[in-house]
């Protein structure tokens, strides 16, 4: 498949830096100078994508993460040194916009020190066939226990991506309760 929406996104000058919040956070796959700890305010993490490439099917959808409206979240900041910005942009859009559910924005994020820089991240698109909205932890984990895609089972992207959370002292509660029963089923 190949992304069907080009957005022309007006990115700052110099170095980039992209927010990661699922699985960019544990397999970027690009090349980053830095690595900080950051909050995006104004979205929060949820398993509300349906996924029926990489971690499902459309017979046997899969959930991964979003940035949905509402709230803030914890990630990770990478800093792409400017040589190597077209290439991460052009990467980036090849890998998060396959089926055009999210969609790609700059917009201010607080590293853990408290500095303010303008990153690249992608949010959902809450009008795509593909946006799950809201699931119960319940739900989510009969849909993620069921759910193989070209990247592998939907179980071990959530397991994944709740280990990084953890290593990095981030509590998500509807996505641990997940986690909690994937490994209890």
């Amino acid at each position: 498949m190949r992304p069907s929406k080009r957005v022309q996104l007006d990115l700052p000058g110099g170095d980039l830096w992209v927010f990661g919040y699922g699985s960019l956070m544990w397999n970027p796959g690009f090349v980053h100078k830095e690595v900080k700890k950051a909050r995006l305010h104004g979205y929060h993490r949820s398993l509300c994508v349906w996924s029926w490439f990489y971690r499902g099917t459309r017979m046997v959808p899969g959930l991964v993460l979003g940035l949905d409206n509402g709230g803030s979240c914890v990630g990770q900041l990478y800093r792409i040194e400017e040589e190597n910005k077209q290439r991460t942009v052009e990467y980036l859009h090849a890998r998060e916009m396959v089926t055009s559910v999210y969609f790609p924005v700059v917009t201010s994020i607080r590293t853990a020190g408290g500095a303010r820089v303008k990153a690249l991240t992608y949010v959902v698109d809450r009008n795509h066939v593909q946006y799950a909205g809201r699931l119960s932890a319940e739900q989510a984990a009969v849909s993620v226990r069921q759910a193989h895609g070209k990247s592998g089972a939907n179980t071990d992207y959530v397991i994944n991506t709740i280990n990084h959370l953890c290593e990095l002292g981030v509590a998500t509660g509807v996505l641990h309760r997940v986690g909690e029963l994937l490994n209890d089923g």
